[in-house]
């Protein structure tokens, strides 16, 4: 008798201990959703609509024209294939760099390595805001300023990525590289065909990252372009913005479409995603 109410109690605690843990998830997943579920409404609503006080939730009627008025208001397609090339192309070149040089990290000897990669890490410390001033003299110098080569080549190095694959890397046995040694297999295509193939999530998670990033940069394409024909389209978004004020509702429809693409990569890519940072650490 006793062992079964204890039983019971324990079935009853641990039904509200879970019980909880959903409430607590779903408050929090709703605060999370609420500020995209603003933006999806008031993509809908006429200007009034978007800057009444208090606040109306739903559109009276749905305006899909604020879509088309967007997409016109502004050279959106240029904002677009700038943006895609833009972090394509620095996502390629990124996920380049830090393979070799994390593999190097992770798996070469070479004489000061680890103060090498500490010293690596010690930039993460450096306010990105402090070689603003350098990175704009260097490029304006070289005669990159409004050209893609000022947008994509400072940024096809990542720290975090190279002590994020290092981390993966070091995961993947040391027998792998020697059994490829006696079959007559060198550095790099050991690198090529073996731990690359095994680290694709890893991978994957450093060029999800890099993509967003480059998707969303906002700073640093304002400061090193001065054509609209360059603008990206964080930086295109502010065409909504004067000084007379703000169209809402148009500004939230282009935002709408602004992170579509990003929305979809993610919804194709979410399972390597988690598997890349869950697995990254193991060591």
């Amino acid at each position: 008798m006793g062992s079964r109410f204890l039983a019971d109690d324990y079935l009853v605690r641990r039904r509200a201990y879970r019980m909880t843990l959903y409430l607590l998830l779903f408050a929090g997943s709703a605060i999370m959703l609420f500020p995209f579920f603003w933006m999806v409404t008031t993509s809908f609503k006429t200007q009034l609509e978007a800057m009444k006080f208090p606040p109306q939730w739903f559109p009276s009627a749905m305006r899909w024209e604020n879509y088309p008025i967007a997409w016109g208001m502004a050279p959106f397609g240029r904002y677009f294939f700038n943006s895609f090339f833009v972090s394509i192309v620095s996502t390629i070149g990124e996920v380049i760099t830090t393979i070799l040089a994390a593999y190097a990290f992770a798996k070469m000897r070479f004489f000061g390595k680890n103060v090498l990669f500490a010293l690596l890490l010690g930039t993460l410390m450096i306010p990105g805001e402090m070689l603003l001033i350098p990175n704009y003299v260097t490029l304006v110098n070289l005669g990159w300023f409004d050209h893609y080569e000022a947008l994509i080549i400072p940024w096809i190095v990542s720290v975090f990525g190279i002590f994020l694959l290092r981390q993966f890397f070091r995961s993947i046995p040391d027998e792998l590289w020697d059994s490829a040694r006696i079959d007559g297999c060198r550095r790099f295509w050991f690198l090529w065909r073996i731990v690359v193939p095994l680290s694709k999530p890893a991978i994957l998670t450093v060029a999800l990252f890099k993509f967003l990033g480059s998707w969303n940069a906002y700073q640093w394409v304002l400061i090193m372009t001065n054509s609209e024909s360059m603008r990206t389209i964080p930086v295109g978004l502010t065409t909504f913005s004067s000084e007379i004020g703000t169209d809402w509702q148009l500004l939230m429809a282009a935002s709408v479409l602004a992170i579509l693409p990003v929305l979809i990569l993610f919804f194709f890519t979410q399972k390597q995603f988690i598997q890349g940072v869950a697995r990254t650490g193991i060591k």
